[in-house]
């Protein structure tokens, strides 16, 4: 059991809980409220499916939000998995573990690594242009996605901002496997995730009725209309 974990434990292993990522942030939101009260905190979503639930969360909470820029580091093979992850610091996180059960030479990482980074830096200029990135040194920061399979991708975004001094971590996600979770208890100071699933199998989408992949003009659409409220 994961000592830093607050979940939902009537959608412990249930899928289709969520109509979509607006109606989870919604409920997530109500999980954060009271673990928020009175901080000064700082929202991080990430990009795309995160920017929703983000979008949300910062709607019921009153809330302006941001973006972590964050990508996986895709299996050359098979770009629907990854074996790492690139913040938009240009942190690099690998799973060493799968590096050596996949073969990977030095040289394949390196130019998989930099292939994302570019990723990354043009994701930046896309989302965000050249505003600053938030002061984090002493808030409470809040890091939200739509879910979490592996975890790595949110790993690399809650260590990129333990180097910003923040007063906490707190990862925020509808769903999550509970193997990710574990994987992520050591890094953020708590973990609110409503639906954790064990087993297997995972799949981020099985916690939605409505799923499908953003674009881009959606994210940046969310990204205005939150704006205009703050």
């Amino acid at each position: 059991m994961v000592s830093n974990l607050i979940e939902e434990p009537a959608y412990r292993d249930r899928v289709f809980v969520f109509k979509d990522r607006l109606h989870a942030g919604g409920l997530l939101a109500d999980k954060l409220r009271p673990l928020l009260a009175g901080r000064a905190v700082q929202l991080l979503a990430i990009p795309a499916g995160g920017v929703a639930v983000g979008f949300a969360v910062a709607h019921e909470l009153n809330m302006p939000f941001d973006l972590a820029v964050v990508r996986k580091i895709q299996i050359p093979w098979n770009t629907e998995a990854g074996f790492g992850a690139v913040a938009w610091d240009g942190r690099a996180l690998l799973n060493e573990l799968l590096v050596a059960e996949l073969g990977l030479s030095d040289e394949v990482v390196e130019q998989c690594i930099s292939q994302t980074r570019e990723t990354v830096r043009q994701r930046m200029l896309s989302f965000r242009d050249d505003r600053p990135f938030p002061d984090l040194n002493g808030k409470t920061v809040v890091l939200i996605d739509d879910g979490l399979a592996s975890g790595f991708t949110m790993l690399a975004a809650s260590e990129s901002i333990k180097a910003k001094q923040p007063e906490k971590i707190v990862v925020a996600v509808p769903t999550a496997s509970a193997g990710a979770i574990e994987h992520l208890a050591r890094s953020a100071d708590e973990i609110v995730c409503l639906n954790v699933r064990c087993g297997p199998i995972f799949a981020v989408a099985d916690a939605y009725d409505k799923w499908y992949d953003l674009s881009d003009d959606e994210v940046l659409e969310l990204l205005r209309r939150s704006e205009r409220r703050h």
